[in-house]
């Protein structure tokens, strides 16, 4: 027999990335009684390896509806607690005339969200000029975050609001009346599961219907190329293949034709081109995507020397001194952008299979809770 090691609660969330911890968000907020367990000793998963962008610009379908509740959740958390959340917008630079297609054809579609930007505007925008640039487009509502800081401080934010968050507890078991780790029993009306990509260790059969993946990429950070502080996140063209409102263009097609004809080796990586600068000024540049269930261990130095070669070329300048290296892994899933199971009642298994935790996580959760009854 169990031991009891809390009281019973409302709501279980099982992983504190930013999936469980907006579950606990909406939870708490709602009144519910909530505990979160995570089985490390503190936020090192996804949810602290990543940009901290907070793209709701180019999303699409339900990705698009999630991400406008998650930026206004956003907004909502207090600075007071050490959520710094930066209203700094998007860069998107286009350096081909098919690129800047793309983002004709996505303004025209979306009137006032994105603004058509000449040479020398993408040029003010980001403080330098961008060799071959073409053009380009600002994207005002998009946010930012630092994403190894504001993870801690919504743990801190959360806890203040009364959810009891424990770490070093592995969940070993999950029952009908609550959940067991390898240290004691949790009691619960309700549970939900959010580890991401290890969603297969725990429900095999869910994480294989939803044909559940690992992604690795990798990811840099770097000495600020140029004095000017770079505000505002920066997209390539090879951002407008990875984010669904771009390439739902018919224009779309033409970028990915002249990518596998010009720089094949950013599309047999699944590279995105893209950047942004911490608060210490360092800059975050990445990322290329490999997928599998089981992740090879080794890296390739040469995936580094690709993706430093492309910013050179882009930030214009013959050397980027790197100051931390990194491997990022997220779920992925060809099937949908969202794993969302409930195999019994007061069940429910939640994962971002798409990359985009941060943008839409603070909306998905929310769902999530309202479909299953369980706000």
């Amino acid at each position: 027999m169990n031991t009891p090691s809390a009281s019973p609660v409302d709501l279980v969330v099982v992983g504190a990335g930013i999936v469980g911890l907006a579950h606990a968000w909406h939870a708490v907020r709602s009144g519910l009684s909530v505990i979160v367990l995570d089985r490390d000793d503190r936020p090192v998963g996804a949810s602290v390896r990543n940009f901290g962008h907070i793209c709701t610009s180019a999303q699409a379908g339900l990705a698009r509806q999630y991400a406008e509740v998650a930026r206004d959740a956003w907004l909502t958390l207090p600075a007071s607690a050490g959520i710094e959340v930066r209203e700094s917008g998007t860069v998107v630079v286009a350096r081909t005339d098919a690129e800047m297609a793309v983002l004709d054809e996505f303004a025209a579609a979306r009137p006032g969200e994105a603004e058509i930007l000449r040479p020398r505007d993408v040029a003010a925008r980001l403080g330098w000029a961008a060799p071959d640039a073409v053009g380009g487009a600002f994207l005002a509502r998009d946010l930012r975050v630092d994403a190894p800081t504001v993870i801690p401080a919504l743990i801190g934010h959360l806890r203040e609001l009364g959810v009891d968050i424990r770490f070093g507890e592995n969940v070993v078991d999950l029952r009908e009346d609550g959940v067991r780790t390898a240290a004691g029993w949790f009691p619960a009306t309700a549970v939900a599961v959010c580890v991401g990509h290890d969603v297969d260790r725990l429900f095999p059969d869910i994480a294989g219907e939803g044909a559940v993946r690992r992604c690795r990429l990798r990811m840099l950070e770097i000495d600020a190329p140029h004095a000017t502080p770079l505000d505002p996140a920066l997209f390539t063209g090879t951002s407008l293949l990875r984010y669904g409102g771009f390439a739902e263009t018919a224009a779309a097609d033409g970028v990915r034709a002249e990518l596998a004809a010009t720089d094949p080796e950013l599309v047999t990586h699944v590279v995105n081109l893209m950047a942004t600068q911490r608060p210490g000024g360092r800059v975050v540049i990445g990322d290329t995507h490999h997928y599998e269930r089981t992740l090879d261990p080794f890296d390739d130095e040469t995936l580094d020397e690709l993706l430093l070669e492309r910013f050179r070329r882009l930030f214009g300048v013959d050397s980027l001194r790197v100051r931390r290296r990194w491997r990022g892994v997220y779920a992925a899933s060809e099937v949908s952008p969202y794993l969302l199971a409930s195999p019994r009642p007061g069940l429910v298994i939640a994962s971002v299979t798409s990359g985009i935790g941060m943008t839409t996580a603070l909306g998905f959760a929310r769902d999530a809770l309202e479909r299953h009854g369980i706000l």
